[in-house]
């Protein structure tokens, strides 16, 4: 079993279950034997992977906002979690525009009201707090931001991260520092794609939405650069995190990047060219049309160091670039053409991803005796 089987019958808190990330994490969760509790306010797309994978019959589910202070509260109170994963956030660039006050309220006042409501629990717990690379001050230079870079943006969404990451590093010096039961780390990764993420002003879904449709998909940058990986990548970083943690080494209060390897990194225009070649185009130029309207900023380049979860974790990304085209070109035609079982197929990719993280005797596939 991997991570050593931590997982198993504890009760994990994954707050923004019923998004793209928290849905395949509370799967694999399940999976590894953990009662799973999710809060969230609401299912933020139709359809939704949650909905797809029935979770709501398989979590204690909390339909609840996490700027409610007392509520969130409560239900730490009464779940009393041994793990802690908050994913819940506002994720979508465009929409910080439209609103940047939800953005803001959600992504540091809700950060805040996770670590508040865990600071009085007398029973050990780790909590893994996710924010993104955007968190970081982009400055567009080629290699890549490490831990310990500056914090910013220039846009509301990667403010609002950055100030998430700034209320981590205080509640953890003010409270968590010297807590005799709680350890809380933050986790940062972007770029994230793979099946069933429906998210609005996301290039991997609006392919997919247009593709099973029989059109092109409009592009506003071809040649933005990303460091494309997998969903699986970051969540076996952030399970990994959890576990060492929770075993007692010492990582409180760190923060972690996940991302993949640098020859991954490669353009909008080749991605989409790449998960076109499952979708049976006669030609490329079918799959897409580019437009030059550009709506707000984007960053041209943004990658992560991750030589920090190497060295600590013992932590690689599992997938290379074809078998990431792979896994999440096939879920979404698998989805809209066979009508396969999501739930068997996302296992499926679960098992996959985890049988070629052991044949790479990747650490966190290790089991002590």
């Amino acid at each position: 079993m991997s991570f050593n089987n931590i997982y198993k019958d504890k009760v994990v808190l994954v707050t923004g279950h019923t998004g793209f990330k928290g849905a395949w994490l509370s799967a694999w969760l399940l999976k590894l034997g953990a009662k799973v509790v999710g809060v969230s306010s609401d299912i933020p797309t139709s359809p939704s992977l949650y909905e797809e994978l029935s979770l709501h019959d398989k979590v204690v589910d909390y339909r609840q906002d996490i700027r409610d202070i007392e509520a969130i509260k409560k239900i730490v109170e009464k779940q009393s979690p041994d793990f802690v994963f908050h994913l819940a956030a506002q994720p979508i660039v465009s929409l910080s525009y439209s609103d940047p006050l939800q953005t803001i309220s959600t992504n540091v006042m809700g950060t805040a009201h996770i670590l508040e409501a865990i600071r009085f629990l007398e029973k050990k717990c780790v909590a893994v707090i996710i924010t993104s690379d955007k968190c970081y001050d982009n400055v567009e230079w080629i290699w890549g931001y490490k831990e310990t870079d500056h914090l910013g943006g220039k846009d509301i969404y990667s403010g609002s991260k950055g100030a998430a990451e700034l209320i981590f590093k205080s509640y953890f010096h003010s409270f968590f520092k010297q807590h005799p039961h709680v350890k809380i780390v933050s986790a940062r990764a972007g770029n994230v794609i793979g099946g069933g993420d429906w998210a609005k002003d996301r290039i991997v879904p609006d392919c997919m939405k247009a593709w099973n449709e029989g059109k092109f998909v409009e592009i506003r940058s071809p040649q933005a650069t990303r460091p494309w990986q997998h969903v699986l990548e970051p969540l076996s970083g952030y399970l990994n995190l959890g576990q060492k943690l929770f075993e007692g080494q010492e990582l409180n209060g760190q923060s972690f990047n996940f991302g993949p390897k640098p020859e991954y990194n490669h353009t909008v225009k080749t991605l989409l060219e790449d998960l076109s070649k499952y979708w049976n185009f006669k030609h490329v130029d079918e799959a897409y049309k580019i437009t030059g309207n550009i709506l707000f900023h984007e960053a041209g380049l943004l990658k992560l160091n991750c030589d920090k979860a190497l060295f600590d974790l013992k932590w690689l990304p599992t997938l290379d670039y074809p078998r990431l085209i792979e896994f999440t070109s096939s879920w979404y035609y698998s989805f809209y053409k066979h009508q396969q079982s999501i739930w068997d197929l996302t296992l499926q990719q679960i098992d996959e991803y985890q049988e070629l993280a052991n044949q790479k005797q990747i650490g966190w596939t290790y089991c002590k005796a």
